[in-house]
């Protein structure tokens, strides 16, 4: 049974499905690397699309990070991401998103950042996204482990076609 996608999220509709494909990282703390990226995002008829991500290094093939949580929209417009990842970091950031001919930009910025105990300090996150037709591509940045907020990771994800 398909559920409508509730109206607060329309316009949030392109980023609907999964998305594969690669990306590169690299921070003053690591080392360079390359990583597979699987990305999904759903709905249930609900004011929100839930979001879940996995990675694998390529050099390795093994699994590297992941992240789960949800996207909505304030009733201001703005669009809100509330994120856990299994490293002990829970996300909160916002942002605006702003339609195009064949996509979507959304520019999401850190408003909190809380670490479990064990985590490793992580001070801010910023996600730059564009969907244009069956490709999403990011960039994302952070402030982390006593290094200013900077370049960490950017990728080419394509659309899976069901099937």
């Amino acid at each position: 049974m398909d559920v409508a996608l509730h109206p607060d999220i329309e316009p949030l509709a392109c980023l609907l499905g999964t998305w594969v494909g690669e990306g590169a990282g690299s921070y003053p703390t690591v080392e360079d690397f390359r990583y597979r990226e699987e990305v999904t995002f759903g709905h249930v008829g609900k004011p929100s699309l839930a979001y879940r991500q996995a990675t694998v290094l390529v050099a390795t093939g093994l699994p590297s990070h992941a992240e789960a949580g949800y996207i909505r929209r304030s009733p201001a417009g703005a669009v809100e991401l509330v994120l856990a990842h299994p490293t002990g970091v829970v996300e909160v950031a916002e942002g605006e998103a702003t339609p195009t001919a064949d996509g979507l930009v959304l520019h999401l910025r850190s408003t909190s950042v809380v670490c479990a105990p064990t985590a490793k300090d992580v001070r801010s996150l910023e996600r730059h996204i564009t969907v244009a037709g069956d490709v999403l591509r990011y960039e994302l940045a952070m402030g982390a482990v006593g290094q200013p907020h900077q370049h960490h990771l950017a990728a080419e994800l394509h659309r899976r076609v069901a099937g």
